[in-house]
């Protein structure tokens, strides 16, 4: 069982390509291998397989880090299933799990992350409850994001060590996680990987 995330930036074409490319670049890094694991292509698209139980903080930590940048977001399909065969390159490696990050992401209207896996009775609350945190992750400014990014990237300093981090002070890495409803969206993650094991 894997999760594939298909994903592309929103507003690419606006500004330096630099300003995000080297920033989605970086975040994927964190999950695996280039190539194997992921890959950048057609210009502002993406795709990154990883175990179920990451998928979604890793579309969370994506999304904060473009939108980090000020100008950007990303739309982020998550699918879940098998991986029916493996290649060198992850854009031709096959099966349901890249079958239903493929059918998410086209079913991406306004929505900004979406969740599809074989079983529509688990994909329906979940995407209610992602389009619910979407209300607050879609409006994170850079400052909340890049604070949200050094939190998912340091889960083991407290939030003095993150304003250390970021030349901040405490108070207001609080505020902005606050803001951010980093708590809230975390609860999810939870409440996310404990259904996935009924896959």
């Amino acid at each position: 069982m894997v999760a594939v995330l298909t994903g592309d930036i929103i507003n690419s074409r606006q500004g330096n390509v630099l300003q995000w490319l080297d920033i989605l670049k970086n975040t994927l890094n964190q999950y695996g291998q280039e190539s194997k694991d992921w890959e950048v292509f057609r210009g502002d698209s993406f795709q990154l397989v990883t175990t179920p139980d990451k998928a979604l903080l890793a579309a969370i930590h994506i999304k904060a880090a473009i939108k980090a940048s000020k100008q950007y977001d990303v739309r982020i399909a998550i699918g879940l299933g098998k991986q029916t065969y493996k290649a060198q390159k992850i854009t031709e490696s096959n099966g349901p799990a890249y079958v239903n990050s493929g059918l998410a992401f086209e079913g991406l209207k306004k929505d900004t992350l979406a969740l599809k896996t074989n079983i529509p009775d688990l994909d329906q609350p979940l995407n209610i409850m992602l389009n619910l945190a979407l209300l607050t992750a879609n409006n994170w400014s850079s400052t909340v994001a890049t604070v949200i990014v050094r939190v998912i990237e340091h889960p083991t300093k407290n939030q003095k060590d993150i304003a250390k981090l970021l030349g901040k002070s405490q108070s207001n890495i609080s505020e902005a996680l606050t803001r951010g409803g980093y708590d809230e969206i975390m609860q999810l993650n939870t409440y996310y990987k404990q259904q996935i094991i009924k896959l």
